[in-house]
């Protein structure tokens, strides 16, 4: 990245860098003999608590959230644009395992404190919120189900239904990520509070359910492409079984939580979008590193002209990814989320795709090496190609983009 931002974001990444090369990056073998030997395969590396410690330490902490009213120092949040934030992110990126975790910058974490602190009242975010920020627990958001397309959020089932002054919910979810996470304290539960209300978009809300409530019961682990994700709490199918909680754990009102969810993801998109950018440069570098080490037919693999070709169009791919995720983080900050709608779907399908297919190139260049666990590269293939689903998958921003496009032509 050769081009300049301002003064305080060229200071932070200065510090992240040096952060990353002198802790984060010899920490991933650490922690994955770490985890070898833990009783729990969902147990924390120790490394992991070193390096947020660390991150504290130098100021590395919570840099996603912009400041935050009624939250005393640090817990305020950086106080970042998303502009600032970007290229941030992007650094982290290049160890998606263990650094935004380490700067307590880890989804769903940042998408609930986001929530907590756009639309919780005084005392949810004294519960919650300001354990999240301390980085003394973690969340997760219940929202997939796997009775329905999900990628509609009208289609949600669970029930959340008043009685009193408690909610009772039930249903079943699934791929609920963070909530396999020994420190996992809160799930914020999406369901249907008046399923017959005219507007479909006015038929869910979103309510606050403590771990420990009796009637939450984590049914088993989802993999993703044979992963578990230990590192984040993991993917879990989560039933809600007569679960009541007091009336007060909704967030918002009744029928608010389509456009809280809405408000929740656009950040989270783009946070996604950001690391992915720093998961392609972290395979461009491998795929260089490679191609000069290695020899097939002669003559070194960098003077075949075909992988030369996949570093090249690598390249260009990353810088035109980069501008355009610059270009709708400023947006988001000078239009609001809402004006920046397009550009938010517009790197939400180019991305990951683009991103996957780098990645992809990378492990063949690495051969059988690629596919192994002695690098990076399967597992970061397998987070962007999911990430083709996470959020809204492509063929759902395909639409609503294509329908805004031919609305400014009629």
């Amino acid at each position: 990245m050769d081009f300049a931002f301002d003064a305080r974001t060229e200071e932070l990444r200065g510090r992240l860098l040096a952060f990353m090369d002198e802790h984060v990056h010899p920490a991933e073998a650490t922690a994955a003999e770490q985890r070898a030997k833990l009783a729990s395969p969902w147990d924390v590396p120790p490394v992991v608590e070193e390096l947020k410690a660390e991150a504290r330490r130098r100021g590395l902490w919570n840099l996603f959230l912009p400041d935050t009213p009624g939250l005393p120092g640090e817990e305020r949040g950086a106080g970042l644009t998303n502009l600032q934030y970007a290229p941030l992110a992007e650094i982290t990126g290049r160890s998606p395992q263990l650094a935004p975790t380490a700067l307590n910058c880890a989804a769903p974490d940042t998408g609930n404190m986001e929530l907590l602190a756009q639309f919780g009242n005084d005392e949810q975010r004294e519960r919650w919120l300001r354990p999240l920020l301390a980085g003394e627990i973690r969340s997760a958001f219940a929202m997939t189900e796997p009775e329905v397309a999900s990628s509609d959020a009208t289609n949600i089932e669970t029930r959340i239904e008043r009685d009193g002054d408690t909610y009772v919910i039930n249903g079943r979810k699934w791929y609920i990520s963070g909530a396999l996470h020994p420190e996992c304290r809160i799930f914020v539960v999406m369901g249907r509070t008046d399923p017959g209300a005219p507007d479909v978009r006015r038929r869910q809300s979103m309510i606050l359910v403590p771990r420990d409530t009796p009637g939450v019961r984590i049914r088993r682990a989802m993999t993703v492409y044979g992963y578990e994700d230990h590192y984040h709490g993991g993917h879990a199918e989560v039933v809600f079984d007569d679960v009541r909680v007091p009336a007060g754990h909704l967030i918002g009102e009744e029928g608010g939580g389509f456009a809280i969810a809405q408000a929740r993801l656009g950040p989270g998109r783009i946070h996604h979008c950001m690391r992915l950018i720093g998961m392609a440069e972290r395979a461009i570098e491998l795929m260089c590193r490679r191609a000069l080490t290695r020899t097939a037919f002669g003559e070194p693999l960098a003077g075949q002209g075909v992988v030369r070709e996949w570093i090249a169009d690598a390249r260009v791919a990353v810088e035109q990814l980069r501008l355009l995720v610059l270009k709708t983080a400023w947006l988001m900050d000078t239009v609001g989320n809402k004006g920046a709608h397009t550009e938010i779907q517009a790197i939400k399908i180019a991305t990951p795709r683009t991103v996957v297919d780098i990645l992809d190139k990378a492990v063949q260049l690495h051969g059988a090496a690629g596919v192994s666990q002695d690098f990076p590269l399967a597992e970061l293939w397998a987070a962007a190609r999911t990430l083709r689903l996470a959020d809204g998958p492509d063929e759902v921003h395909q639409r609503s983009l294509a329908r805004r496009e031919l609305a400014r032509h009629r």
